[in-house]
């Protein structure tokens, strides 16, 4: 890996889900092989942050975290990057204008859950977020509705691609995106560290 980025080529298709991953769990697998196979991508990348400006609380180690996102991983086509910790980034619109030059001619989608477009108008800069890439939304329990409802969806309504052009998500410039529904995995981080099965 250069940078902490795995091998690209011109014309690849590239979704970044991006995250604490404090704990991985079995839901970012579920949405990561919903993503490869609904907007046609090529890889998946978990981007594993360093931490989230969003939480009052840090997240457990990074090496730690990395290490177990990499032994969840079961399909050929996901990779794990620590590429945020190497940038010096733990902002998503920093991360994006850092990783996107490195990767010329890589149609780079970012991924998220229903759950994180209900809050994306929290993020720093998300307007510029919202235009710099195509934005890949997938269903996770209970949030489907409310996030096609959110600030950020209907600020950018009219940019938003129906169910049946999905697949070419990656082809299009922003502002564009797409909220696929379907089967979910009802499961977070939180509950697992709650449940205390993941001890920071």
């Amino acid at each position: 890996m250069r940078h902490g980025l795995p091998y690209t080529e011109a014309g690849m298709r590239i979704g970044l889900l991006g995250g604490s991953f404090d704990p991985p769990h079995r839901g970012h697998l579920h949405i990561s092989r919903q993503a490869l196979r609904r907007f046609g991508l090529d890889r998946v990348w978990w981007l594993v942050s360093p931490g989230n400006p969003l939480k009052r609380d840090g997240p457990a180690d990074l090496q730690r975290r990395l290490a177990a996102c990499r032994a969840m991983i079961d399909h050929p086509r996901i990779f794990v990057s620590d590429f945020e910790a190497r940038a010096g980034t733990r902002l998503t619109a920093e991360t994006l204008a850092r990783l996107m030059p490195r990767c010329p001619g890589v149609r780079f989608v970012w991924l998220m859950g229903a759950d994180n477009l209900n809050q994306l108008h929290l993020w720093e800069d998300w307007h510029g977020i919202m235009e710099t890439l195509p934005i890949g939304v997938l269903a996770r329990p209970g949030n489907v509705v409310r996030a096609g409802l959110s600030r950020s969806a209907t600020a950018y309504a009219r940019f938003r691609l129906p169910l049946h052009r999905a697949a070419a998500l990656s082809h299009h410039p922003a502002p564009a995106w797409c909220l696929v529904t379907g089967p979910t995995v009802d499961i977070s981080s939180t509950e697992i560290r709650n449940r205390g099965d993941w001890v920071r």
